[in-house]
């Protein structure tokens, strides 16, 4: 790697010959570890213009820096950092920086501190993982995703790559949410009705800062998705958490409300399906209300049991359904690729909106998307996951049953995760804290309800991170933490 000569400059308030300058700027970059070992330096012809000095300054900076051993000259290739530098300390050395902003007061709405948990960013090297939503290399296609990436570097796809797509969305991948994503749920709709999205949270959060103000109530499920509580109480709405059960959202416990936000295939994180007669319960009861509902069609694609139940938006005839769906959980989380149903009303808004913010998802991300699902790679992808992680879910099953341990909610149609309830009195953070130290991670369950007093004994186990063989022995592990807590 070459380093930019735009990387340096003089201090014109510095002491010393230039050729000192040069010297010490070189040195303390290697120093602070800003220029690492085998880094190429520009050369004495593009530096000594850049820094306005006469060239045989920079060759005799160099000539010296490289009888201290900090710089190599090779041939005719040029100067580089030597591979016997001095390295830089273990400790970098602290900044000292005058901050004379009070950030209290000058920050006027915080984001920090909300519900949506943080886990470890070395989660990989845990051996038993088994927490939600991460990749898998062994469920990812990666080889036909690079090509299909590569593909749509090509010259044909040259305008979708470069268009600014703030008021459209790539074609390609329209048509294939229409005729092939929306069928396949019941769904039909017009391109005009169709908005993509960076993944299912934006798309939430795009619908709340449309359809919610301070002076609006909106209805959530409780327990429930941890970002959505976070979105809605950034918004400034009322809240009113109603308790799901074993079929999800009750209906007839909602109270009167703007927007009702549900997620009735896979909820979160119960893995509760609503039937179908609740979901027409549920459309009588936001008609009754002149109430919208978002839909967060989560995990539908996971449905390996049996087939999964219609959207809640196939049933709607009153256009007052807003549906969320994602490609971020079935491929990558890294994608950050979903897409808004609703109607064209509500869609040019959202439009607006997500224009104003970022414009529209990277062109390439959606032309690359778009090659990965019509070639037929994202159905393979599917079917493959859902073949494997029906085999985790049985052998966790399995595993949980023999040690006694409680299912608080597992889905009849499939998905990638487990609720579990732990005996009373015993508190999950804690257990979580303890099984990090045995190389066991799990989903502490009170990110999952309203602040205040949640109850302390749920939480999550996920098989989409954590191969088969492993499972077993993780789930001892979980179940020796838990007779070592509780007695």
């Amino acid at each position: 790697m070459t380093i930019s000569a735009d990387t340096f400059f003089l201090d014109p308030l510095a002491q010393g010959t230039l050729q000192a300058q040069i010297q010490q700027m070189i040195a303390q970059g290697i120093l602070s570890g800003q220029i690492t070992r085998g880094e190429k330096l520009p050369s004495s012809r593009g530096l000594a213009k850049h820094l306005g000095v006469s060239r045989i300054t920079v060759t005799l900076a160099y000539t010296e820096l490289v009888a201290n051993d900090y710089l190599t000259a090779r041939g005719r290739s040029g100067y580089y950092v030597s591979d016997t530098a001095p390295e830089p300390p273990a400790q970098p050395p602290t900044i000292t920086r005058r901050d004379a902003v009070d950030w209290s007061r000058a920050i006027g709405q915080k984001f920090t501190g909300g519900a949506t948990p943080e886990r470890p960013k070395d989660w990989s090297q845990f051996k038993f993982p088994f927490i939600y939503g991460q990749t898998d290399p062994a469920l990812f296609d990666h080889a036909n995703w690079r090509l299909c990436a590569l593909k749509a570097l090509g010259q044909k796809d040259f305008t979708s790559l470069t268009t600014d797509y703030y008021d459209r969305d790539d074609p390609k991948l329209i048509e294939f949410i229409l005729r092939h994503s929306l069928p396949r749920r019941g769904i039909v709709a017009r391109p005009q009705e169709v908005l993509l999205t960076l993944g299912a949270q934006n798309a939430l959060w795009l619908a709340a800062q449309v359809l919610l103000t301070q002076r609006r109530v909106a209805a959530v499920e409780n327990p429930c998705y941890p970002a959505l509580r976070d979105i809605l109480t950034q918004s400034r709405c009322h809240m009113r958490p109603v308790d799901v059960d074993q079929r999800g959202l009750p209906p007839q416990n909602i109270p009167q409300a703007d927007v009702i936000f549900t997620t009735p295939s896979h909820q979160c994180p119960t893995a509760a399906t609503m039937p179908l007669e609740r979901r027409h319960a549920l459309l009588q009861r936001a008609r009754e209300m002149d109430a919208l509902i978002v839909e967060d069609d989560y995990e539908f694609e996971m449905s390996f049991l049996s087939k999964p139940s219609p959207a809640l938006k196939s049933l709607d005839e009153d256009g007052r359904v807003i549906y969320v769906g994602s490609f971020s959980k079935s491929l990558f989380p890294g994608l950050r690729l979903g897409y808004l149903v609703g109607s064209e009303a509500f869609i040019r808004e959202a439009r607006a909106l997500r224009a104003s913010v970022l414009r529209h998802p990277p062109g390439h991300i959606q032309r690359t998307a778009a090659y990965f699902l019509s070639l037929g790679h994202y159905d393979a992808q599917i079917h493959r996951m859902g073949t494997i992680l029906a085999q985790r879910r049985q052998v966790m099953e399995q595993a949980l049953h023999e040690h006694g341990l409680e299912i608080a909610g597992s889905g009849t149609f499939g998905g990638s995760s487990i609720w579990m309830r732990a005996p009373a009195g015993v508190d999950t953070r804690h257990l979580t804290r303890q099984l990090m130290d045995r190389g066991v991670l799990i989903e502490a369950g009170e990110h999952f309800f309203p602040t205040g007093t949640p109850p302390p004994n749920f939480y999550r186990l996920a098989y989409s991170s954590i191969p088969s063989e492993r499972i077993p022995e993780g789930i001892s592990r979980i179940a020796q933490a838990l007779t070592r807590l509780h007695g």
